[in-house]
């Protein structure tokens, strides 16, 4: 009876290891079709100077909409104003771009945000607002992200231009 569980559970164990099979030729090289839709691999940090996204969309491929950005920053407020001078949980984004990341006097960093050497262009605010904890591991910032590049755009032209 012990025997015919363990042949049960290899045969099992098989068909679950032949469902992950990559669809390639036997070679081991997975098929074309296969690799056009994967999704890009979380590799750990970039590069202070890599801007590249998850997504893979380049941020000067789009236009953002101050007034859309607008709207969106409306779920930033819990943490952040855009006044200069005033921090709440999170520093204020008044002037953000090109300023050195961590560099808000009086709002107390990570150690990681403050050390990061990011200088905060459109394109690294861009790639940080995708997934945070992705270009500062161990920031302070508990937010998700913003997966949606336009999104993105829209939230980077209102803080370019929030008036």
């Amino acid at each position: 009876m012990v025997r015919m569980k363990t042949v049960s559970a290899v045969v099992a164990l098989a068909v679950v290891v032949s469902g992950c099979s990559d669809g390639g030729p036997e070679t081991g090289e997975p098929a074309a079709e296969s690799a056009k839709t994967e999704a890009p691999v979380d590799t750990g940090p970039p590069a202070v100077d890599d801007v590249t996204t998850l997504d893979g969309v380049a941020y000067a491929s789009l236009t953002g909409d101050a007034a859309a950005g607008k709207a969106s920053f409306a779920q930033c407020r819990t943490c952040h104003v855009i006044e200069p001078g005033m921090n709440r949980l999170g520093p204020t984004l008044a002037d953000i771009i090109d300023r050195k990341a961590g560099g808000v006097a009086g709002f107390k960093y990570s150690e990681a945000t403050t050390n990061s050497g990011i200088v905060w262009t459109e394109e690294k605010l861009n790639q940080f607002l995708e997934k945070p904890a992705r270009v500062i591991p161990k920031t302070k910032m508990f937010y998700a992200g913003t997966p949606d590049a336009q999104t993105r755009a829209n939230l980077i032209a209102y803080l370019k231009n929030p008036g």
